[in-house]
């Protein structure tokens, strides 16, 4: 998934977590560690594979669950320490989007290929073949899924899903947008 794609998903689901916990759209801070949270991984592993060789792919180390629950542990005690644990959840919860939204659309339909990088160094990576299926999957997720493991259907979705995101953060209010302005010297 491209940046604009994980921030979409991640925006909404923070946005109806919040509605939901507490009956309003995201303050400021929680908003930003949204965006933080959402591209963290890639920030991490891309470099460090792409420039620097020194990990096996540009899905590996911040991308693994193993990671995710040190990081999200720190997180959530600075959160505790600092008395921002809502800033905290919607950086946990940004970045297990980006994680989850990074699992190839075939792991649904059975075929794990793609998806090492979850528990990397665990699991090598490539562990599985492309054609290596270890269910079937019921009819209705192969209805589902099955769209999106066509490369331009993905893409759209993605786009779409960050145009979604960004008009329900204009209808929150635009959270974030003057607390950045307040704090960039005139």
């Amino acid at each position: 998934m491209w940046p604009w794609g994980h921030f979409g998903v991640a925006y909404i689901v923070y946005s109806l977590y919040a509605r939901g916990r507490f009956g309003r759209p995201p303050r400021p801070e929680p908003a930003l560690a949204v965006l933080a949270g959402s591209q963290l991984a890639d920030l991490i592993d891309k470099p460090l594979a792409w420039w620097f060789g020194i990990l096996p792919s540009g899905r590996s180390l911040a991308h693994s669950l193993l990671f995710a629950a040190g990081l999200l542990a720190l997180v959530y005690a600075a959160g505790f320490a600092l008395g921002r644990l809502e800033t905290a959840t919607a950086f946990a919860i940004a970045h297990l989007a980006h994680v989850l939204t990074d699992v190839p659309p075939r792991a649904f339909l059975g075929y794990p290929h793609g998806t090492e990088f979850l528990v990397w160094p665990l699991l090598e990576q490539p562990t599985f073949r492309f054609h290596d299926r270890l269910f079937e999957p019921p009819a209705v997720v192969e209805v589902l899924v099955g769209p999106f493991t066509n490369p331009a259907i993905f893409f759209f979705s993605e786009w779409l899903l960050f145009g979604m995101a960004i008009a329900l953060w204009y209808v929150d209010g635009c959270p974030g947008l003057e607390y950045v302005r307040d704090r960039i010297p005139a």
